[in-house]
């Protein structure tokens, strides 16, 4: 595995929280029925980033624990959990491996759009003692190798090209897409895989999204393009013109290892 080092998303905070799409409410349902969520349980938000999934599972849980490398990250959830007024999260700053030093136990583990940056074979090997009989590991992606890109898309995607170069940066090093699915470490595992398709949903950007969204990430960093920063983002205006809204169609899929035993709470 490649180390990226502590810098992955430093400077991203703020457009991760602001831009990046939220996920579905089908999702806290598929969570809350899958995993019997009673108010009893406790799930640890792995790669949380700024909090959103973290402090929405919090209605439905006795205590919800996010946990991310990024200081900025756990800066922004803070602020946001003070205006929703959630008692029952906290934030830990570090690693998996450094929060189950700790000693915990834990009912669900979540895991959204962070599996691919970890060691995932030894994510899961760490975590299976941990997790309670009947509890598991919900992996949340939407990544969809085989669709094509929106005319739009390819649009922007030529401007990045020019700004950022071929090669996608991210942290120390560059980053490819695993050739090893997530469902294929899953099934490796000790934990039994369940595979779960939501519905398809639109999302709706408009310009200043479409590049706030380009900021939150680790390859698109806006300290990449030091003082032209402001004609990158005239050009992507000039590129995709003033038609308002641009529309995409998204799928969020959810690859649970279950541990299993007795389904419950406890």
């Amino acid at each position: 595995m490649k180390d990226y080092g502590k810098d992955l998303f430093r400077g991203t905070a703020v457009y991760y929280a602001a831009y990046r799409p939220v996920y579905p409410e089908t999702l806290l349902h598929l969570l809350h029925d899958r995993f019997f969520l009673d108010g009893s349980q406790t799930v640890i938000d792995l790669g949380c980033g700024p909090g959103d999934l973290a402090l929405r599972l919090a209605d439905h849980c006795r205590e919800v624990i996010g946990v991310d490398q990024e200081q900025e990250m756990l800066d922004v959830a803070r602020m946001l959990q003070r205006k929703k007024r959630k008692e029952n999260v906290s934030w830990v700053h570090g690693t998996v491996e450094e929060y189950l030093n700790q000693f915990h136990r834990m009912n669900v583990v979540t895991i959204a759009k962070a599996f691919h940056w970890m060691d995932r074979a030894g994510t899961l090997d760490s975590l299976y003692e941990f997790v309670v009989p009947g509890g598991g590991v919900a992996v949340i992606d939407d990544y969809e190798p085989d669709k094509a890109a929106t005319e739009w898309q390819e649009t922007f995607n030529e401007v990045v090209r020019r700004w950022y170069g071929p090669t996608r940066r991210a942290g120390n090093t560059t980053y490819s897409h695993p050739e090893i699915t997530h469902e294929q470490i899953i099934e490796q595992s000790a934990f039994d895989l369940e595979v779960y398709e939501l519905p398809e949903v639109t999302i709706r950007w408009d310009i200043p999204s479409i590049i706030g969204n380009h900021y939150s990430t680790s390859f698109g960093k806006k300290q990449y393009l030091g003082e032209d920063a402001h004609l990158f983002e005239e050009e992507v205006k000039a590129a995709l013109g003033s038609c308002g809204m641009y529309e995409e169609r998204r799928r969020v899929s959810v690859k649970i290892g279950r541990k299993q035993g007795k389904r419950g709470s406890r």
